[in-house]
């Protein structure tokens, strides 16, 4: 079970610890399972109780995962993990459609923004004590999100979409809450929630986004708390359209007490029209990043939202952190006021790859899907094998399990670099994986 390593210590601290050293060195791999609490405490001579404390501090702190009967084992991507285990091992000669990157030909040259932000800096250095959020892109964030039919609210500035979501999950729920969360889903976030303590609740996704039956299923139960992602989700390129808006407002309608935290980090990459569910609810949070549009490395994202929450969000921002860099935030600007990006360009440029790789796959007999963003969903029978025989033909993709809780298998396909060349190389190599066997739809 734990091979030749041996858990050590007498309280739950130390026991906790000593778990927590061999995940973070790579002796105890995700997915491992831990010896039942008993046991345990009869191996180290101390009460089930003292066991049962430390599996809980692990649990809280996202090192280990509980099932019930069927055990604790190392989260599959615990917070405490050797940094080689982490990493994706694309073997030399594999072409990898599989780390979710933009195009880096498709990101603006950011050399004239940072020096125009560090000439504004030497001429009106940022002091402590002043505002957290530059005024400018305060305005342009504020005009873009109106325009986009965003309610008003106070804008906060953090260091990207899950800082963001993070923050607002953490200012209005308590461990143990639950929060629904799409499935298939963005696999930062399904990693997040339990980490915070709290209970993910899966709700199914479509082309058109989540599942309405799904979501109401879900605040029924009990979910304080929707997670939804605007455009280009993360893995299945799904996109709320304006009927499943209205359908997902009306649900919400009746959970007016519903924390809604809605992801726009589609921003700037997609063509699709925004349709916002934000101010359905007492309290919501409205995100958009600029890593897709302009760089991974640029952490920055704008938020807005209810007073409330935006109020609890800077006011813990203000105990930790302080502020994003308004050195940061003055580059943003320069890139937004300077129309670096070309919105059309870059949403035609990803569109022309998903739909090549969906129709050349159709044509092969094999469903995909992918209606914005840069990330095409294969459902197949048996994701492991899939994915092992597209490694052995050379390209690597990314395995559905790290997307999902309830939903089918399937794969992700990242078609931002994918060349018109490859397409039909690797639509063939995808047919030959999944094989004969009929897909099932998953989103």
């Amino acid at each position: 079970m734990l091979g030749e390593y041996r858990i050590e210590g007498r309280r739950a601290a130390e026991i906790a610890a000593s778990v927590e050293r061999a995940v973070g060195s790579g002796e105890l791999e995700p997915g491992q399972l831990l010896p039942p609490m008993r046991e345990l405490a009869s191996r180290l001579e101390v009460n089930p109780n003292t066991v049962a404390a430390a599996y809980r501090t692990l649990r809280e702190r996202g090192v280990i995962e509980t099932a019930g009967r069927r055990g604790s084992r190392v989260r599959s991507k615990p917070v405490t993990t050797a940094r080689e285990l982490s990493r994706l091992d694309v073997p030399p000669g594999v072409r990898n459609l599989s780390d979710g990157n933009p195009d880096p030909a498709l990101l603006p040259s950011l050399g004239a923004a940072f020096t125009a932000a560090a000439e504004f800096a030497d001429r009106t250095p940022t002091l402590y004590g002043e505002a957290a959020v530059d005024p400018d892109l305060a305005r342009l964030a504020r005009a873009e999100l109106a325009a986009d039919g965003v309610p008003d609210g106070p804008v906060v500035v953090t260091s990207g979409s899950l800082d963001a979501i993070e923050r607002v999950l953490a200012v209005h729920l308590r461990p143990g809450d639950a929060v629904a969360v799409e499935d298939p889903g963005w696999h930062s976030v399904l990693d997040l929630v339990p980490v915070l303590g709290l209970r993910a609740v899966p709700v199914g996704v479509d082309t058109d986004g989540p599942l309405p039956e799904d979501v109401r299923a879900a605040l029924a139960g009990g979910a304080r708390a929707l997670i939804v992602t605007d455009r280009a989700q993360n893995p299945t390129g799904a996109a709320v359209s304006a009927p499943r808006a209205r359908a997902l407002r009306d649900v919400l309608a009746k959970y007016p007490e519903t924390l809604l935290v809605e992801d726009d980090h589609g921003h700037r990459i997609v063509d699709l029209p925004l349709c916002p569910l934000a101010g359905t609810t007492r309290h919501w949070a409205f995100v958009r990043s600029v890593a897709k549009a302009y760089g991974p490395d640029l952490r920055l994202a704008v938020l807005v939202g209810d007073a409330v929450t935006t109020d609890r969000v800077q006011g813990r921002q203000r105990l930790g952190p302080g502020w994003v860099s308004r050195l940061l935030q003055r580059a943003v600007v320069g890139l937004w006021s300077s129309g670096a990006v070309d919105t059309a360009a870059v949403a035609s440029a990803y569109r022309v790859r998903r739909d090549a790789l969906i129709g050349a796959l159709a044509e092969r007999g094999v469903e995909a899907w992918g209606r914005s963003g840069m990330n095409v969903w294969v459902p197949v029978p048996d994701e492991t094998g899939a994915v092992a025989r597209l490694l052995h033909s050379g390209w690597a993709v990314a395995a559905g399990a790290r997307f999902r809780m309830n939903a089918a298998p399937g794969l992700r396909i990242t078609v931002s670099t994918l060349t018109p060349g490859e397409v039909g190389v690797v639509a063939d190599a995808v047919a030959g994986a999944v094989g004969s066997a009929p897909a099932r739809r998953s989103v």
